[in-house]
């Protein structure tokens, strides 16, 4: 039997869809300004020294980067109205606002993994844009080499994975070995990623690693997951660090260097029930569009890459997935150097990153905006401070690229 479609019997939502189609090209100006681009600032960043505190709880890390990044900004904790944590936070928002003995008018707690804190930069940009706060702490610290993990979140799909030995370096390691299949990908290609971390964190006295390699030296490594070696897999660190995101006015009547947010991205992605099983690309590839697409930038414009660095495959699937090559080249792109600050054509984490100097909680995110801050402030190690940095990405993932995770693209600017 034929169904016609009439007045009668199109649904309220489906009227809703269609007005809104042709309403679309009649933008109010209200409509307009729906866009956090310079709406917010990072007015204070800390990254905490240790990566090793056996006499600490995790609860006092959080405490130690908030008062560092509050201090950094020229505040005082009497300013905090709104606060951002996530999974690693000991249990939760109100918790640790009581234990830092915050006053708030708003909070986040959305936990996405590793990329929480991009994802927290973006979320208190809406928030002061909204006023719904004006100054806002955002904290990650843990302890997973002396400390219990905090427990990973069992999804839907958990009892059908697990009866078959996911674990995070597998599930890697199968998107290392399809890149390769697809596009010819080496494990050479991958170390040079590992080889340009290490040259930066010679500079960084806080880094975990802090020898340079070679790309002989990864390629000898112990094979951790074919054909990912140990020098291909991040460090494991205690620590933290936390940022202070704030309104243009008040950052402007603060002492330190200004940096906004001027774009913002975030995006999932899964297997959806076997009907998107490509390994070969991460959630970035929404994410990034959006966030530069907001900022009015190409990636061409970028001076500086902060990119999350789990694993060497993880780099390079960002990178083509950010549109700084295309799909498949990211090993060309990555090899012989043009990752190393003053030596290629992306700097990246130069810090050392998770690779090499830090990724606390097995979360590298927040020290992916940190150094991107030290960067835009001209306060990176002078010998890999890249010259006239004016515009950098922060960009991260959490979960598993392998199977389900979220990713999120921050476009930082120097004002």
């Amino acid at each position: 039997m034929r169904c016609h479609l009439t007045a009668r019997n199109i649904s309220p939502l489906a009227k809703l869809a269609a007005t809104g189609q042709k309403n679309r090209r009649q933008e109010t100006p209200a409509e307009n300004e729906l866009t956090i681009k310079g709406k917010a600032y990072i007015a204070g960043i800390y990254e905490h020294p240790t990566r090793h505190a056996p006499d600490k709880s995790t609860a006092q890390l959080h405490a130690e980067v908030a008062k560092g990044a509050i201090e950094d900004a020229g505040l005082t904790k009497a300013d905090i109205d709104g606060y951002f944590c996530a999974g690693d936070a000991p249990g939760g928002a109100w918790p640790m606002v009581d234990y830092l003995g915050l006053k708030v008018r708003h909070v986040d707690s959305t936990e996405t993994g590793g990329c929480s804190y991009l994802i927290h930069l973006g979320h208190a940009a809406e928030a002061i844009a909204a006023g719904k706060c004006s100054i806002a702490l955002v904290t990650l610290a843990g302890k997973p080499r002396t400390g219990p993990m905090p427990p990973r979140a069992a999804g839907a799909e958990a009892d059908f994975e697990a009866a078959y030995g996911a674990t995070t370096h597998n599930a890697y390691g199968m998107c290392a070995m399809r890149h390769m299949h697809d596009y010819g990908t080496t494990s050479e290609q991958l170390a040079w990623i590992k080889v340009a971390a290490s040259h930066h964190a010679q500079y960084n006295p806080h880094a975990m690693l802090k020898d340079v390699v070679t790309v002989e030296d990864v390629l000898n490594s112990p094979m951790i997951s074919d054909p990912l070696h140990r020098m291909d897999c991040c460090v494991v660190t205690d620590g933290g660090g936390a940022m202070i995101v704030t309104t243009p006015e008040i950052a402007k009547s603060l002492k330190k260097p200004l940096v906004r947010l001027i774009g913002h991205g975030e995006a999932m992605k899964g297997p959806r029930g076997g009907k998107d099983l490509d390994l070969t690309y991460s959630a970035g590839i929404w994410s990034g569009p959006r966030a530069f697409e907001e900022a009015g930038i190409t990636p061409k414009d970028i001076k500086y890459a902060s990119i999350y660095d789990s694993f060497t495959i993880t780099v390079l699937m960002q990178i083509e997935d950010l549109g700084f090559c295309k799909k498949g080249e990211g090993g060309k792109f990555v090899a012989d150097g043009n990752l190393i600050s003053g030596v290629g054509k992306l700097p990246f984490n130069t810090d050392g990153g998770g690779l090499c100097s830090n990724h606390p909680v097995n979360r590298g995110g927040m020290t992916k905006i940190l150094e991107a801050v030290r960067q835009l402030r001209g306060e990176a190690h002078p010998k890999v401070q890249v010259k006239n940095c004016d515009l950098a990405v922060a960009h991260g993932t959490g979960g598993l690229l392998g199977v389900r995770h979220a990713a999120s693209t921050c476009i930082l600017e120097r004002v």
